[in-house]
């Protein structure tokens, strides 16, 4: 198996940390939450990204290039966010911290994108 914390492999480990966090939000609204639909939710999101994140660690390119479109889509989003979501609820949530946090979430996915497409060899 490859490195996990690697630029070659960034996003999938990305990708697991999104995955671990999804299953522990299962077992919490599951077992202390006793609730029935939202853990069937919350798990197709661990199970998607569960997925995708080892068929990218067996070299799998159509996982890495499912990986890279959802993570460029992030950044994508904050990077619009930053202009038009201020007022908005994100805005509201984090006040004076928004363009601080939304900011770096946008140049460290849009840079961990680009190293990650460069190595993995995506568009060429």
């Amino acid at each position: 198996m490859k490195k996990l914390l690697s630029l070659e492999n960034s996003l999938e480990a990305i990708a697991a940390l999104i995955t671990a966090g999804a299953a522990l939000g299962v077992l919490q609204t599951f077992v202390i939450g006793k609730h029935f639909v939202i853990p069937t939710m919350v798990l197709l999101l661990a199970v998607l990204f569960g997925n995708l994140v080892r068929s990218g660690l067996r070299g799998q390119p159509w996982a890495k290039h499912i990986l890279f479109w959802m993570f460029f889509l992030v950044a994508a989003h904050t990077f619009f966010a930053l202009f038009w979501a201020a007022p908005a609820r994100p805005g509201q949530f984090f006040g004076m911290a928004f363009y601080p946090v939304y900011g770096g979430v946008c140049i460290v996915t849009s840079l961990l994108c680009w190293q990650y497409a460069k190595r993995n060899r995506l568009f060429s």
